[in-house]
């Protein structure tokens, strides 16, 4: 059996794309320690919304999906959104209880 080569191997990333984005992880985290500080609803606010910032470059640069193909993105944001699905469905199940 013999392996694909119908593409050829993606270049890995430049030390300063990665030192750049390890900064970015830093600074994202640092914001999230300084919003858990202020009011609960502001804190949740804050890592509803940088949370899935932070896993999408870890997602993209560290685990290579900005190298995979398109069919591979595509199950990805399908289980993503499934996922934003569900966690919606538990909020809204939490609001009105």
């Amino acid at each position: 059996m013999t392996m694909d080569t119908s593409h050829p191997p993606a270049e890995p990333a430049s030390y300063q794309t990665i030192t750049t984005v390890w900064a970015a992880l830093l600074v994202l985290t640092g914001l999230l320690v300084a919003a858990s500080g202020v009011s609960p609803f502001w804190a949740v606010a804050a890592m509803l919304t940088l949370t899935p910032l932070k896993a999408g470059l870890v997602l993209y640069y560290f685990m290579h999906l900005k190298y995979e193909g398109p069919l591979i993105k595509g199950m990805v944001a399908i289980a993503l959104t499934t996922l934003v699905i569900f966690i919606g469905m538990m909020f809204l199940d939490l609001a009105f209880r």
